[in-house]
Formats: C-alpha cells, sequence, structure tokens
C-alpha cells in the first residue's frame, strides 16, 4: 500500500482462484503440517466463528428470522459514475463519454447502455449517486471502514487504528453460524482490497476466503465419506499428532484449535465452498470469470451463516485512466468489457436471493473507492476523482425503487442529498441490528465508537 501508483499499475496482479475456466474450489490441504499451521494461524477466525466472548466480544448468533447478513462487492479501482449509474447524455461529448444510455423500471432514470440487467430490476435498487469520498484514496480504507477518520497516510499507520465496517460486525454481531467465521473476504490480492480489524484486534479480523479451504479442511489422507466412524477419526487425528514436530502440539492447543477440528468434521466450510453443488444453468447466469464465481460464493457462505461477506473480482480493475496506461486501459476499451460481469452478478444475487427467501435478510452493496473524473482524458480514460461517486445498494429489508441524492449536470460534485462514509457503516450496522452507540476499547484503553463524525443511517433507504 506504501507503493507509488505507477508502480502499483506495473506490479502485476495474483490470479484469483476462481478466474475464468478455473475448476470450481474444493476443499483441498497440502501436508498435514500446513494444516495444522494454517489452523493455528486462523484463530481469530475462529475464536470469531464460535462466538467466544470476552468483556467486549460479540453477542453470538441470533437463530431463524433474525439471521441477517450483507455482501459488499468492492470494485477496485474506482468505478465511473458518469459510465455506470450516474450518466450525463446532455453534457458535451468530452464529459459524457463513448457510451449511450437506457431507460430502467424506474420512471426517468437511465443507466449506461451495458447494465441492462440492472435496469431490468432498478426497482429493486437504491442507486446512491451523491457519496462523498473526499476522505478516500486509492485503497479500500476509508469507504470499507465507513468512517471518514480511517485514511490511507503512507506513514506506517494507515486507517489510524480503525476497523473496517467487517471487523466491527464480527465483534458486535458474530457470524450467524457458529461453525462459521462472521466475515469472509473473497479478493485475489488482500492487501490492496481488503481492510482488515485495525486496532481492534485479530480476533475480529477477516478470514482470507481463497485460502479458508486450506485452513479448515481435513488433513491429506482423511476422507469427508469416512467421517461416520468415529473411532477411525479418532485414529486419524492420533496419527496427526504423532507427525507434528512443532513445539506447541495439540495436545497443548487452546480450545480455540481444538474447535478447528470440530469444525472441520461438521463439513460446513467444505460444503459452503463446493460450487459443484449448484446448477451449471445457475453459474452460468452468474458468470464463470472471477466476479461471477464469487457472488455464487457469497451466496453459499451468507446461506451457510457467514454474517459479512466481501466480494473483490480483481485488483485495481476499474482504474480505467486510459488506453495506453496499463494494465486497465480507458473506458471503451477497459471499462465496457468488465461491465456485463457486474451486470450479471448482482441481477443473479438479487434473483437468486429472492427465491431463496434471503433477500430482505441479505443486504447486497457495490461500491469502490471513489468514482473518475468527470472530463475524459487524452487516452480516452478517467482520472481518480474523490469528489463524489455512486454505490448501489439493494435488499436488506429497506426501502429501494428509488435513486438517492443527485450530482450537478456534469457530474462534478454532490447536488444534493449527501451520503458520507460514516452513514454508510450507520446504515449498514443498523440493518444488522447492532447498537449504534456501540463502543470498543483501543490499545490505549479509551472506548472509541463504531460510528464516527455524526453518521447516520441513510434517511431514504431505512
Amino acid at each position: 500500500m506504501n507503493r507509488s501508483h505507477d508502480k502499483l499499475h506495473s506490479a502485476g496482479l495474483p490470479l484469483s482462484l476462481l478466474t475464468a475456466g478455473a475448476t470450481a474450489p474444493s476443499v483441498t490441504v497440502g501436508s498435514r503440517r500446513w494444516f495444522l499451521q494454517a489452523g493455528l494461524a486462523g484463530c481469530s477466525a475462529l475464536a470469531a466463528a464460535n462466538g467466544l466472548r470476552t468483556a467486549h466480544a460479540n453477542p453470538g448468533p441470533l437463530p431463524g428470522s433474525n439471521r441477517k447478513s450483507v455482501i459488499l462487492f468492492w470494485l477496485s479501482g474506482g468505478p465511473s459514475h458518469i459510465d455506470m449509474w450516474d450518466p450525463k447524455p446532455d453534457a458535451p461529448a468530452e464529459i459524457r463519454g463513448p457510451f449511450s444510455t437506457i431507460s430502467t423500471r424506474l420512471p426517468g432514470v437511465s443507466f449506461c447502455e451495458h447494465l441492462p440487467l440492472q435496469a431490468s430490476i432498478a426497482d429493486k435498487l437504491s442507486i446512491i449517486r451523491s457519496v462523498d469520498c473526499t476522505a478516500s484514496n486509492h485503497t479500500p480504507i476509508t469507504m470499507q471502514a465507513g468512517n471518514p477518520l480511517a485514511r490511507r497516510t503512507d506513514n506506517g499507520r494507515d486507517g489510524d487504528g480503525y476497523p473496517s465496517m467487517g471487523s466491527v460486525v464480527a465483534k458486535f454481531r458474530g457470524p450467524n453460524d457458529p461453525e462459521l467465521p462472521a466475515f469472509v473476504g473473497l479478493a485475489p490480492s488482500w492487501k490492496a482490497d481488503v481492510w482488515e480489524s485495525g486496532q481492534m484486534g485479530m480476533n475480529h479480523a477477516p478470514v482470507n476466503g481463497l485460502e479458508l479451504a486450506g485452513k479448515f479442511a481435513l488433513p491429506a489422507g482423511i476422507q469427508l465419506d469416512r467421517l461416520s466412524n468415529r473411532e477411525q477419526l479418532r485414529q486419524e487425528f492420533d496419527r496427526l499428532r504423532r507427525d507434528i514436530d512443532l513445539t506447541e502440539t495439540l495436545d497443548r492447543a487452546t480450545r480455540y484449535q481444538r474447535q478447528a477440528f470440530e469444525m472441520t468434521v461438521s463439513g460446513k466450510v467444505e460444503k459452503a465452498f463446493n460450487l459443484n453443488d449448484e446448477p451449471a444453468a445457475l453459474r452460468d447466469a452468474y458468470g464463470r470469470e472471477s466476479i461471477g464465481e464469487k457472488g455464487l460464493l457469497a451466496r453459499r457462505l451468507v446461506e451457510a451463516g457467514v454474517t459479512f461477506v466481501l466480494v473483490s473480482g480483481r485488483w485495481g480493475y476499474f482504474d480505467h485512466h486510459g488506453d495506453n496506461v496499463p494494465p486497465w486501459g480507458g473506458i471503451e476499451k477497459g471499462l465496457k468489457p468488465i461491465l456485463p460481469t457486474v451486470d450479471k452478478v448482482l441481477h443473479t444475487l438479487i434473483r437468486d436471493l429472492e427465491e431463496r427467501g434471503l433477500l430482505d435478510s441479505t443486504l447486497i452493496l457495490m461500491l469502490g473507492e471513489f468514482g473518475r473524473s468527470p472530463v475524459m482524458t487524452a487516452d480516452a480514460g478517467r482520472n481518480h476523482w474523490t469528489n463524489v461517486m455512486s454505490m448501489i445498494a439493494a435488499g436488506g429489508g429497506l426501502k429501494h425503487g428509488q435513486v438517492v441524492g443527485s450530482t450537478d449536470a456534469r457530474g462534478y460534485g454532490v447536488k444534493d442529498g449527501l451520503v458520507r462514509p460514516q452513514d454508510l457503516a450507520a446504515t449498514v450496522f443498523r440493518t444488522l441490528d447492532i447498537d449504534l452507540n456501540s463502543h470498543w476499547i483501543n490499545p490505549q484503553g479509551r472506548p472509541t465508537p463504531i460510528v464516527t463524525e455524526g453518521g447516520r443511517p441513510i434517511p431514504e433507504l431505512v
């Protein structure tokens, strides 16, 4: 995160485990030693997953109709508001960009022509066109924290200790199923696209979902279809103990590590990650590329009992400065090819959750770190724009079928209906029944509010 913007562009991107054409993820591991080491490293996830309580621990999962979740799609790089959800068809060409507009299910509301599926369900969306991102930078910190005090500083104190919204949820609500983590990230570039728990501590940090299978899978040689034989399972674990040469063996493991085996035996993590259980037609509808497969995984995770899931398709792929600026290009050559993937995954997820009776209990958010400059660059792209951005909200039992706020005629700034990062956080926490007056204790012993700077739930949604 301390590298320059140009170096970030040229650094390349680790391939996702769920890229197009990849085999659906399943639970596999390497060596037995790796299993235990990963399990020990994942203690924070286990603590959250099992609702373990301290003086400030989460209150634990809630049963039945009280199960609520959030899926946040992170459009890494900064999606262009004008070329997606806030088009300016009457503006000069250098502002309106290369795309035409289409009507939506909401009278008088238009989207970019490359978002037809979202346009067809606009009555189920809240299109928020007035998000203040002036505190944000080219990182996930501010918007994922829902906090203007959490910023990139490049001085070793990024975020100033403030946690992400997902970590707050992990602490104050916990998982919907005690055998699953509360907060899971599905991102191929973790440090660039996932903000973690800050000074709130590792007990509330997100679990890396693309490594989750390795953390909670069965050791090599132990098959799920053999787990009905509990004596055989005991013998297998005894053999595992003998094979491990770590000084801290299972005999001295805390209850967190011991519970890892129970989590593994339950098979819930493995089942949640097995996309082969899904019909081929549904997988096609989500999309077989990175964000589509992760969107389907997110649905399976919240259905299984995870409370907060963060999805990033690829690192930085909405950072469209221009056709000659690698690796993502400009608006026509860079943004246009990926818009259908974003269109499909949101449309299919909403329909899928609705059919399963989960839409009202699952808040869906789609946003990035900022918008993009109203005036096109000479290289057919747009630069960073922190004045304003657009985002989408759906589900969660909130009010939808509306546009919230607006920008001026050229998309330079907020005209009305200002929505701040802290308002987003307050909306998320209220949706999950978390007391907005809650505090956590920082390492200096000071109570720190989960909602800062006068944040309040977005009035139009609640």
